[in-house]
């Protein structure tokens, strides 16, 4: 997942750009929409949606749940509804442990090429 809340500066997204934060479809994100009422983009003319940073954290939360841990959307509403505060925090921690990873895997690659 490319998605990382410190360099997402911007007030609105669209659709593309969270599909693309996530690897995911368009077509996905709308469903999600469906399913999950926390997932509400603004729509514009045209039913031209724009995601505010809370509508990317929701998705988020959604992917984790459902992409990373496997959850049935059934299973990520209940979930969600149950114990809101402790998949955040979960997600958090999943997300600094892949960015760690990824930064040592970085100096890995440095040292190899060092040596």
């Amino acid at each position: 997942m490319a998605y990382n809340p410190e360099k997402n500066l911007k007030m609105y997204y669209s659709i593309g750009e969270v599909a693309k934060m996530f690897d995911v479809n368009e077509s996905l994100l709308r469903y999600w929409e469906k399913e999950f009422p926390i997932i509400s983009p603004k729509k514009g003319g045209g039913n031209v949606r724009y995601y505010r940073q809370t509508d990317i954290e929701n998705v988020r939360l959604v992917y984790h749940l459902v992409k990373e841990k496997g959850m049935t959307l059934e299973g990520a509403k209940k979930r969600l509804k149950t114990s809101r505060e402790q998949t955040i925090s979960t997600s958090e921690v999943v997300d600094r442990l892949k960015a760690v990873r990824e930064e040592l895997a970085e100096l890995r690659r440095a040292l190899d090429y060092l040596t």
